[in-house]
Parts: structure tokens; C-alpha cells; sequence
């Protein structure tokens, strides 16, 4: 099946320019002009990517999305004439996957389109497999009547691969790293942070974070020692290559100093000037 792709835009003639080069380039292509539209048009089909406009009659861009998010895992780049870093940070927060400020080029576009594509396909592929392996393993389990044919190897190879990436495709250095379990606890002082229940405690206290904020923290907290550039974490945070202000990192820094530096009075996030940031072990 093609990559079908919904644009959502209330400018009629925007969105069909948008359409005829899209069309050019080979994807299928479908149009809304308001937000309740877009939202009952992708609750109702399975598109691949959907290019959402943020100021939409009816629902805006942004409720669209949050709505959407619920229910469906389908990619969103926004399409917005803000440019605050504020706008930028809560079509993130909601579950973007990118976002772009008009007037754009339509080569930074198709560009942008190309990457999440990319990504999302790979995402889907690697859910693909793991669930194969899971279903393949369950059904080893419950026919082996007790005689693993081996699937006890097999099975341990692929556990022992999972903790191997899952510790190496986020950290740039797991030797700095300071963990209760492996890949799943990571602490600093009297804070925790605990990945399989996506939550983050100091002296036992919870602490709220939003999505994005957690994955800062524990990017920060798995390089400990190691000052990561504000490129870096924009690629990690937002989990692709992203093309844009790096201020917005400077927002999620100030959120987290707020919740745990200011709270608490400590000094866990430290500045590098010119550089970046880092949380060091002592």
C-alpha cells in the first residue's frame, strides 16, 4: 500500500498546492479544511503521515492532535505561523513528530515528510518483529511441553540482545551510568528515576513530568559525566534528525530546574557554556 497522507489546512488554496506536489512525488493524498473534519476523517482511515495546520476553524490544530493521540499512533507535522518557541514546545509535548513555520519552502517539506516517514516506518517495522518474536516464543512455550529444543538459548539470546540495545541506543556512554537494574533504574542522590514505570521520585516523592521531560531526564541521567550539545538532545528528546531552534531545549532545562533544582534545592542540571548540558555523579 502507498504512503497515503492527510493535509489538514483551512487555506483551500495552501492545502491544494500542498496536494499537487505531494501528488508529484508519488504519495496518495487526502484534504480537510477544519479541525472536526480532519478528526473524524483520521479516526476513520489509516493514513501514514498527516500534515496538520495548528489555527483551524471548529477544533484547533493542537486538540486535534491530543484527541488523536488517544486513540491512534499516526505521525503529525504541524503546520503553523507561530514561531514562539512556547507554540513549538506544546505541539511537541501533545505528540508530534515535527513541526514547521510558514511561509516554508517546499523542499524543507518534502524533506521533513521523508524523515518522519522514515522513522515511522522503521518504528513500525521494529514492532513488526518484536511482536513475531513474542508470539514465536509463546507458542514455543506452550508447545514444548517442557523440552525447549533449545528455545531456552534462543530465548535468552534475544532477551540479552533487547538489555543490549536498549542500553546502547540512547546512551552515548553506559559506563557513566549509575543503575539500580540495569536500563531500567537510574538514580542521582535521593532522586530515582524508573523507566518500565515511567516514573521519577526524590526522597520518595513523585515527581510529574510530562513525556519529553522524563526522556530529557534520563538521557541526562544515562550520560552522567558527559556534557551532551543541545544538538544532541534535540536529536534524543525528539527522537529524529530535527532542523530548528535549539532553544527549545533551553525550555525543557528550565522545566526540569523548576520541578527538581528549585524544588528541592539541589543543583542537579549543570551548564556548560557554549557547550551544552550535564548531571555529574558527585
Amino acid at each position: 500500500m502507498g504512503v497515503k497522507i492527510l493535509v489538514v489546512e483551512d487555506e483551500e488554496k495552501l492545502a491544494r498546492f500542498i496536494e499537487l506536489e505531494l501528488r508529484h512525488e508519488g504519495y496518495e493524498v487526502e484534504k480537510a479544511f477544519d479541525g472536526r473534519a480532519a478528526l473524524d476523517m483520521a479516526m476513520a482511515n489509516d493514513y501514514t503521515l498527516i500534515l496538520l495546520d495548528i489555527m483551524l476553524p471548529g477544533l484547533n490544530g493542537l486538540e486535534v492532535l491530543r484527541r488523536l493521540q488517544m486513540d491512534k499512533p499516526t505521525p503529525v507535522i504541524l503546520l503553523t505561523a507561530r514561531d514562539a518557541v512556547m507554540d513549538k514546545v506544546s505541539g511537541l509535548d501533545a505528540g508530534a513528530v515535527d513541526y514547521i513555520t510558514k511561509p516554508f519552502a517546499i523542499e524543507e517539506l518534502l524533506a521533513r515528510i521523508r524523515v518522519a516517514l522514515k522513522l515511522h516506518c522503521k518504528d513500525a517495522s521494529e514492532n513488526d518483529s518484536n511482536n513475531v518474536v513474542n508470539a514465536d516464543n509463546a507458542n514455543s512455550d506452550i508447545n514444548s511441553n517442557n523440552t525447549y529444543s533449545g528455545g531456552m538459548s534462543a530465548g535468552t539470546a534475544i532477551d540479552g540482545a533487547g538489555a543490549t540495545a536498549g542500553v546502547g541506543s540512547t546512551g552515548i556512554n553506559s559506563n557513566h551510568v549509575k543503575r539500580s537494574v540495569p536500563g531500567e533504574t537510574y538514580t542521582w542522590k535521593a532522586l530515582v528515576l524508573d523507566v518500565p514505570r515511567h516514573k521519577v521520585t526524590y526522597n520518595g516523592k513523585e515527581i510529574e513530568l510530562t513525556n519529553r521531560e522524563f526522556l530529557m531526564l534520563k538521557t541526562l541521567l544515562e550520560n552522567m559525566d558527559i556534557v551532551l550539545s543541545r544538538d544532541t538532545l534535540l536529536e534524543r528528546v525528539c527522537g529524529y534528525e530535527y532542523v530548528g531552534e535549539t532553544n527549545v531545549i533551553d525550555v525543557y532545562i528550565r522545566y526540569l530546574r523548576t520541578k527538581i533544582d528549585e524544588a528541592y534545592g539541589v543543583k542537579m542540571i549543570q551548564t556548560v557554556r557554549g557547550v551544552g548540558y550535564v548531571i555529574k555523579a558527585n
